[in-house]
């Protein structure tokens, strides 16, 4: 039997004292499930400074909400800053549906959440989590 789901998976880089998750494919309980642990680790510093691009998110579910949501919790308590780059319109209209809009600082591209980082792109090309 076919899977016919979309690639999934995580790409980490840091960009100076920013790290940049990429993620691809469906944000749904299943993804959600395989991922929380990676994006936990990445809040684990004191002041974490994270970028979520969602914007090769194809699917987005409660279950992707909530792991956001779990997310930015863990950011504020390290008192850390987790912002959000969305280039998909419909997601933007899930987070004001569910008032969730002002929850998060939204982005649509990367260009001016990186424009004050400094030095190289740490790690190569980031490393991938399938």
């Amino acid at each position: 039997m076919f899977d016919d789901r979309p690639a999934f998976g995580v790409r980490v880089h840091a960009l100076g004292e920013v790290t940049v998750a990429e993620i691809a494919g469906e944000l749904d309980i299943f993804a959600a499930g395989r991922i929380v642990a990676r994006l936990d680790s990445l809040v684990q510093v004191r002041c974490p400074d994270l970028i979520l691009d969602l914007r090769p998110v194809t699917f987005l579910d409660c279950a992707g909400l909530s792991l956001l949501c779990r997310l930015r919790n863990r950011v504020l308590e390290r008192d850390g800053r987790l912002r959000l780059v969305i280039g998909d319109p419909r997601f933007l209209r899930l987070l004001r549906m569910v008032r969730l809009d002002d929850a998060f600082e939204v982005l649509e591209d990367l260009t001016p959440a990186i424009a004050g980082a400094a030095g190289p792109v740490a790690g190569g090309g980031g490393d991938a989590l399938a």
